[in-house]
């Protein structure tokens, strides 16, 4: 007896909140290191803080917008593409002046750190809050504006 397969494509469904949380979060901190290491990379080279940290923002959130597109929003509304690619400007505008923003700010407001390693320490105190920041509102936007269903 054979079994008859199925030659229509399976329906995407939409995850739940909890599971694009998660998937968001584990695909951030991947996305986060590509960012990082490269934002460290940036400044090693010498180029100036504010360039530096966006070009590691380019890159690192660039990586996440694909990996998040199909992994945790896959199932949402894809209809109009054009407004779909407004609502994406629009939110990595945000993000990025949120982000780059409040890195720029703490770099020019926290204290030069008298050890060794000082300069990294404040660059990485920058990144976190910067990133952490712009992590948050940028779920919050994509889910209810972008990937909305």
């Amino acid at each position: 007896m054979a079994v008859a397969e199925s030659t229509a494509e399976p329906e995407t469904k939409q995850l739940g909140i909890l599971n694009q949380l998660v998937r968001f979060g584990l695909i951030g901190a991947v996305c986060a290191m590509l960012d990082y290491g490269s934002y460290m990379t940036l400044l090693a080279l010498d180029l100036p803080n504010w360039l530096a940290r966006t070009l590691a923002f380019v890159l690192g959130t660039s990586a996440s917008y694909v990996a998040n597109r199909r992994l945790t929003f896959a199932g949402a509304n894809t209809g109009n593409t054009k407004a779909k690619a407004g609502a994406f400007v629009l939110v990595y505008v945000v993000t990025f002046f949120v982000n780059i923003g409040t890195n720029q700010l703490l770099f020019l407001w926290l204290p030069e750190f008298g050890f060794v390693y000082g300069a990294q320490f404040k660059w990485t105190l920058c990144w976190l809050a910067g990133q952490a920041l712009g992590t948050g509102i940028n779920f919050v936007l994509l889910r209810w504006v972008v990937f909305r269903e």
